[in-house]
């Protein structure tokens, strides 16, 4: 029990450090100092372009390699070294984020797409390693403690990242732009101080792959490709997928454009950062709720809880005018968004084969990826469309309701069936 103990406590702490480059690099400080600083002299539009797409062509590269280094990853038996590898692209792209100067804004981006490649690419292979390291019905909590940990963990340096720009001179920093780039570097250190229990602690199960003729990458291809084949056999994963695909990219587009929508309605740079601080802290104990409520009432109906509570949302930010509306706002979404996400993972989790976790979970990722790309665009079109960016605030209501009626045709215990009668052909099981 110890030891199993201590393998949960390091998978969990991989989640404590690398959620700091979520925090401070994708949501924070990156994206104000990119504006300020690395795309200085360039037309503001055109900075935040850059900046979009730089964003979009980080997205679509994470999409297009996950389920192809999912697939390896099983036939080789090596989530823990794609795991490092990716780990360590992440930090190091972290720490050179600290040499951006002035006008250095392709420098920044390729940094920003290194970083995330190596920050959603491990989290592949990290996610890949719940099955093997939960039991049972132990899978719901672990998943939840999981995404408390990563509040936790990037929420706390995100609050030293921010009192360090606030209070630069009181680190013997000469301005807010140097403060950034420490900040950066905080960043690389951190996810690296606390991936090394996992490194250390988790060993990945032994299997023994067939002989290989091909190159693992064509094998990768190959895995893919019988992937998208065989999904079809597991109905119930597949209308799940769907389901997810639809309402977390409600989610996504929340996360990605909440501070684009308050500085639109005339919220100045430190209540938002001041509400995404609220929402990382407030998100703590609600993820820890949310594993406490899926196991009273299983983890399907808590999912549908936080999504209904995510219409709320929606509608709450149509109709709000002030910094006070918006701290509202980021206090409902932390309530909910952890509990979201580590259900999500979770239930996942259960309805996937039991020798093919990377490869599946290279699915899942391609799915909330793919999902970040269609919620920005429809936010700013209808925004666009009609001159108001209210308008596309409540236009993703279409996600979320749609993502609840598929999700309410999920069967969980046949698609857990399922999975179970792909891995042993010679189960008998009765599916109703």
């Amino acid at each position: 029990m110890g030891v199993k103990n201590k393998r949960v406590r390091s998978w969990l702490l991989y989640d404590w450090g690398n959620s700091a480059f979520a925090t401070t690099i994708m949501a924070a400080i990156l994206p104000v100092f990119y504006y300020d600083v690395a795309a200085k002299g360039l037309p503001e539009s055109t900075a935040a372009s850059y900046w979009g797409y730089s964003q979009s062509l980080a997205v679509l590269l994470v999409a297009v390699m996950a389920p192809i280094l999912g697939a390896i990853s099983d036939y080789s038996a090596a989530k823990k070294q794609f795991l490092r590898f990716f780990a360590f692209m992440g930090m190091i792209a972290s720490v050179l984020l600290a040499f951006v100067g002035e006008g250095d804004y392709l420098f920044a981006s390729i940094l920003l797409i290194v970083g995330t490649i190596g920050f959603s690419g491990g989290n592949v292979f990290y996610d890949a390693f719940l099955p093997e390291i939960a039991e049972g019905d132990n899978i719901d909590s672990i998943s939840t403690r999981g995404f408390a940990y990563g509040y936790i963990g990037g929420g706390l340096l995100l609050a030293i990242n921010v009192l360090m720009l606030l209070k630069h001179d009181w680190f013997g920093m000469p301005d807010q732009a140097v403060a950034s780039r420490v900040s950066f570097a905080t960043v690389g250190v951190w996810w690296f101080i606390f991936s090394i229990p996992l490194f250390r602690n988790i060993r990945e199960e032994k299997k023994h792959p067939p002989q290989r003729n091909d190159s693992y990458a064509m094998i990768g291809f190959k895995r893919v490709a019988s992937t998208f084949k065989d999904i079809k056999q597991y109905r119930q994963l597949l209308i799940f997928l769907l389901a997810f695909w639809l309402y977390n990219d409600g989610i996504s587009t929340i996360i990605k454009m909440a501070t684009i929508y308050g500085k639109d309605i005339g919220i100045d740079t430190n209540s938002l950062i001041t509400a995404l601080l609220i929402t990382q802290f407030i998100g703590i104990p609600s993820t820890f709720l949310f594993g406490w409520i899926a196991g009273k009432v299983t983890a399907k109906k808590a999912l549908l809880i936080t999504l209904y509570a995510y219409v709320a949302i929606v509608i709450l930010g149509f109709f709000m005018v002030s910094a006070i509306h918006f701290y509202l706002l980021a206090i409902c979404v932390g309530l909910v968004q952890g509990g979201a996400q580590a259900l999500s993972r979770s239930l996942y989790g259960r309805m996937i084969p039991g020798d093919r976790h990377a490869e599946f979970f290279g699915f899942y990722g391609i799915s909330s990826k793919f999902a970040a790309v269609f919620g920005p665009f429809l936010f700013g079109f209808v925004g666009q469309l009609t001159g108001s960016s209210r308008f596309g605030i409540i236009s993703l209501l279409i996600f979320f309701i749609a993502g609840i009626v598929l999700l309410n045709m999920v069967n969980v215990e046949k698609g857990i069936q399922e999975a179970n009668r792909q891995t042993n052909p010679d189960l008998k099981v009765e599916v109703h």
